[in-house]
């Protein structure tokens, strides 16, 4: 028995709270994650977990080893990433979440160099949305937008500012005119976005010295897909609101026009990745690959 793969086995268990999971995460069959599980409360001679066909927790003795496990793998990892010719080269399975739109939009498309300046490295790119998706789902980072909220267990970094911006064609704005404030926005009809976590609509959020407001637009068409939604303002049907790395290329076209200038404001976007004693090699070098892209697509880049 490799006892440090053992190791690594058993963390990714409690880690993802399933042995499926683990073997997804560790590109191992789930029989083999299984028997390294047996063979490592055999050889400790301890019951690690407690095993039910719907829940897995961990003991008392398994709670202990699990600390001393991640302690031990931690620092090797740390050790290891100190030697320039490891630590500049990352490889094996590198598993990152994102948004589909900003994955479709800004990071497919340039993939190819960061794959070409890592070729030992086996990406797994998946659309998630929920931070707390990240550990149980053997993430080894993720881009979020908004604020992330101070965490125990995650660490997120700046990557980079994009506006939050009213929008219409020039062919809506020639029928309906062009909304100057927030009062306006009664009299005007929007395409709305379907959240599917609420069953509603999202409704539109503005930052004022007074407060946030909250206003619920008259939607002549409902979607859920950002293309639709973005094609759908662009052929007029009604406001939309969006990122600005997603419509930059309509902008520039003038086949989308920015309304409302005075509200739009800036959202942040940030890596987010599990807390550790150190910055994995493969995470740094996403990290530093995606400020670089978000410069080209953002106008507003972080500065640490």
């Amino acid at each position: 028995m490799d006892k440090l793969e053992s190791m690594k086995v058993y963390v990714s268990v409690v880690d993802t709270q399933s042995f499926a999971r683990a073997a997804e995460v560790l590109g191992l069959p789930r029989s083999t994650v299984s028997r390294v599980i047996k063979e490592l409360e055999s050889w400790l001679g301890i019951q690690l977990l407690q095993r039910t066909t719907r829940k897995l927790s961990v003991t008392a003795d398994g709670r202990t080893y699990y600390e001393e496990c991640r302690r031990i793998l931690t620092d090797i990892a740390t050790m290891e990433s100190s030697f320039p010719g490891l630590s500049s080269q990352p490889k094996g399975r590198f598993k990152v979440g994102m948004p589909q739109s900003l994955a479709r939009h800004c990071f497919i498309p340039r993939l190819q160099s960061f794959l070409r300046q890592y070729p030992e490295l086996e990406l797994m790119l998946c659309s998630s949305d929920n931070v707390e998706d990240i550990i149980q789902e053997g993430y080894d980072c993720v881009i979020r937008t908004g604020r992330i909220e101070d965490s125990t267990t995650l660490v997120a970094r700046p990557l980079a500012n994009f506006k939050w911006a009213v929008l219409a064609s020039p062919n809506y704005l020639d029928a309906h005119g062009k909304p100057e404030t927030l009062d306006e926005l009664e009299r005007h009809r929007a395409v709305g976005y379907l959240n599917h976590r609420t069953g509603r609509t999202t409704e539109w959020f503005f930052t004022l010295e007074e407060g946030d407001r909250a206003i619920r637009m008259k939607e002549t068409l409902v979607v859920d897909d950002t293309d639709a939604y973005i094609q759908a303002g662009i052929a007029g049907i009604g406001l939309i609101r969006a990122a600005s790395y997603l419509v930059a290329p309509y902008l520039k076209s003038g086949e989308l026009v920015a309304c409302l200038d005075n509200y739009a404001f800036d959202l942040p976007l940030s890596l987010v990745y599990p807390q550790t004693r150190y910055l994995p090699p493969a995470v740094r070098a996403f990290y530093d690959w995606s400020r670089t892209v978000l410069n080209q697509s953002v106008t507003h880049e972080v500065r640490e």
